[in-house]
């Protein structure tokens, strides 16, 4: 059984995408319209009750949390880049960098894609307040972030790991519809890493086949 991925065309599935193509792993994946409401439908509560996307389903094994890609990662260890560390303390790396992203970066990240992005889409007023904190917290991380990578070419070392990868696709938006490049590209070596990782084959070919639906 192939594994399948749903929801391939917004950020969150990207993840999952990216990590998938970056080691090699076959999979189909299963259109879910986040704007139209079809991840609240029976049929995909069915499958995930609390309505979320990614969910990854691979035999009897279903996950829409982070831990997914790790999965992905671990089960096909044996092909592809090596994205979890060769050691114990690389891997402590990586699981660190992987919780930043999420605890630090992501949420004034998200709060920026859904009120500068989304809000015009689905039709709520946009919190200009609220745009404005977040993207002053954010540039905080970002500094910390330039501080670090000023002294590792990337964030768990000298190898791409899957703590760089989860960063791709709000940054992606962070860059392009969002309209915040400067965020990225006003500080060198965080404008160097993002160069990098976003050139990467596996991310490429994630964005052609896989674009955001408009």
């Amino acid at each position: 059984m192939v594994l399948k991925v749903y929801g391939p065309h917004f950020a969150s599935p990207k993840r999952a995408l990216v990590t998938l193509i970056e080691k090699g792993v076959p999979f189909e994946t299963v259109p879910v319209d986040l704007l139209k409401g079809e991840h609240k439908q029976p049929a995909y509560l069915a499958l995930q009750p609390f309505g979320t996307v990614p969910t990854v389903v691979d035999g009897d094994y279903k996950s829409s949390s982070r831990v997914r890609d790790e999965y992905v990662a671990e089960k096909y260890r044996s092909q592809g880049p090596e994205l979890l560390g060769k050691t114990v303390e690389e891997r402590g790396q990586v699981e660190q960098w992987l919780d930043v992203e999420a605890t630090s970066f992501h949420p004034p990240l998200f709060n920026l894609t859904l009120h500068v992005m989304f809000s015009p889409v689905m039709g709520f007023p946009a919190d200009q307040k609220l745009i404005k904190e977040s993207e002053e917290k954010l540039a905080a991380v970002l500094d910390v972030y330039e501080a670090h990578l000023a002294k590792s070419k990337y964030l768990a070392g000298d190898f791409v790991s899957l703590a760089d990868l989860a960063h791709l696709p709000f940054t992606d938006y962070l860059v392009g519809p969002i309209g915040k490049p400067y965020l990225i590209k006003d500080r060198k070596h965080v404008s160097a890493w993002w160069d990098d990782i976003s050139s990467r084959p596996a991310w490429k070919e994630v964005l052609e086949k896989y674009s955001f639906p408009g």
